[in-house]
C-alpha cells in the first residue's frame, strides 16, 4: 500500500510551484502566442505544456511506476496500477483572455477508483485537497457540501460544450427550468473549480456533458469525500469517462430528475 497523506502533501508542494509559474506567465501572457486546437474555441498555450511537462516529470518521481491521462496528451500506462489524471490548467479561456479563475486539477486513481483529488485555484491560491479514507479540506480547513436541502434556494454552476452542439437545444432547456426553480446559474468556466466549490458549499450543485477526465477526476472525488453526490446523467456511476456529470448536495437527485426529464436516454 502507498502512503496517501505522504503523496498528498509533495503533490500539494508541487501545485503550489506550479501555481506561482501559471500567475507569473499569466501577468505577462501575449494572446498572439495561442495556438489553436481542434477548433477556435478549444484554446490551447505555451504555459499548459509547460505546466504539463513540469506536473508529469514530478509526479513520476513521486510515484515510480504510475501511468499518466493528461488534458495536453501525455498518455502512458505504467506498470503499477496507478494513474494520475490531471489537467494542468483547467480554465485556459479564462486565463487567455485575463479572467482570474483557473486551476490545476489532479486525481490519482487505481485502475478506475480515485483515491487523491487535488485542485489549486491559483487565483484565490485556494488548494482543495482529499485523499481516500480521510475528510476533504481547502487550506486546511475541512469542507463539507451545503446544506440545503431545496432546489429553490441552489445556486448551481454549469459549462457550454466546445462541440456537439446537437444537444444544445435540450441542454438550455435543462438551463431554463433550473434558472426558474433555483437562486440561479452560473458558468465560470473551469469545471475543476465548480466542483471544489460544490465540496465546499458555495454551489449546491454542478452539472455538465461533453468532459473529458482530467476535468473532473479531482473534482467529483472531493465532493464525494465532502458528503455529496455524483452521478452520471443516467444516476449511474460513469462520470469519470462517461462524459456527463451531476454533481450536489442534497438537491442532486432533484436535479437528476429535471436532467433526465430533457435530456433522455
Amino acid at each position: 500500500m502507498i502512503n496517501l497523506p505522504a503523496i498528498e502533501k509533495q503533490v500539494i508542494e508541487e501545485c503550489l510551484e506550479v501555481g506561482e509559474f501559471i500567475a507569473r506567465e499569466g501577468s505577462l501572457f501575449d494572446r498572439s502566442r495561442i495556438e489553436q486546437k481542434e477548433g477556435f474555441n478549444n484554446l490551447v498555450s505555451y504555459v499548459d505544456k509547460k505546466s504539463e511537462e513540469r506536473l508529469v516529470s514530478s509526479l513520476a518521481k513521486i510515484l515510480p511506476g504510475s501511468g499518466f491521462i493528461g488534458e495536453e496528451g501525455t498518455d502512458i500506462k505504467g506498470t503499477n496500477g496507478y494513474r494520475w489524471i490531471i489537467d494542468p490548467l483547467d480554465g485556459t479561456t479564462n486565463f487567455t483572455h485575463g479572467l482570474p479563475l483557473f486551476a490545476i486539477s489532479i486525481g490519482l486513481a487505481l485502475h478506475d477508483r480515485v483515491v487523491l483529488g487535488i485542485i489549486y485555484e491559483v487565483n484565490k491560491k485556494e488548494m482543495f485537497h482529499t485523499v481516500e479514507g480521510g475528510p476533504a479540506y481547502c487550506n486546511e480547513k475541512e469542507i463539507r457540501v451545503s446544506s440545503i436541502n431545496s432546489l429553490q434556494e441552489s445556486l448551481l454552476a454549469t459549462g457550454f460544450p466546445y462541440y456537439e452542439f446537437e444537444k444544445m437545444e435540450a441542454y438550455l432547456n435543462i438551463i431554463r427550468n433550473f434558472l426558474r426553480h433555483s437562486h440561479g446559474v452560473r458558468r465560470l468556466g473551469s469545471a475543476a473549480t465548480d466542483l471544489a466549490y460544490v465540496a465546499c458549499g458555495r454551489f449546491e450543485g454542478f452539472f455538465e456533458y461533453n468532459l473529458n477526465p482530467w476535468d473532473v477526476a479531482a473534482g467529483a472525488f472531493l465532493v464525494q469525500q465532502a458528503g455529496g453526490i455524483v452521478t452520471d446523467f443516467k444516476g449511474g456511476s460513469n462520470f469519470l469517462f462517461g462524459g456527463e456529470l451531476i454533481a450536489g448536495c442534497a438537491v442532486q437527485p432533484e436535479m437528476l430528475r429535471i436532467i433526465q426529464k430533457e435530456w433522455g436516454n
